[in-house]
């Protein structure tokens, strides 16, 4: 198991790939499932994740994007997402790692604040994103300084109500 850095193999023709971390497997797999629906020019693979790091002996394509997905109704994954992100190097966060905050849309029952997951993007300078995957809402909450949203805007579309 070793650190995950975005430039340690060459890159697939016409091909990205997206790393989705997070402790939810059904509320990942849904995300994933939305959004190789989505046509597109380029052939899009996601790869999901409970944590890193990824196991070493395991042959994987480049990743050119993570996104780090936190439950705001589970503490755990908050620690979790926090203890993955010291096995990614710190060139991935020249953006290529995106931050989304699931449950946004039934705040009485969240363990984890907003302001929490705004701030841990805002350390690491990159795109946060709040929604409800259950209810298919979403809103971006970009970190200040910050100007990766068009690279995030294939997952917004998977969501029939986003707001900016």
């Amino acid at each position: 198991m070793s650190v995950l850095r975005p430039l340690d193999k060459l890159p697939g023709l016409n091909t990205a790939t997206i790393l989705l971390v997070g402790t939810e497997d059904a509320l990942l797999q849904q995300l994933a499932d939305a959004m190789l629906k989505e046509d597109c020019a380029s052939e899009l693979k996601v790869h999901l994740a409970k944590s890193l790091p990824l196991p070493s002996s395991v042959t994987r394509p480049r990743i050119d994007l993570i996104m780090f997905v936190v439950n705001l109704h589970s503490k755990y994954s908050l620690r979790n997402v926090e203890e993955s992100l010291h096995h990614v190097d710190a060139t991935f966060f020249l953006g290529k790692v995106g931050f989304l905050a699931t449950g946004a849309g039934r705040e009485s029952h969240c363990s984890v604040h907003r302001n929490t997951v705004v701030k841990l993007a805002h350390t690491y300078r990159s795109p946060l994103l709040f929604c409800d995957l259950e209810v298919a809402q979403c809103f971006v909450g970009l970190s200040p300084g910050c100007g990766h949203g068009t690279a995030y805007q294939a997952t917004l579309r998977q969501h029939p109500t986003c707001h900016s």
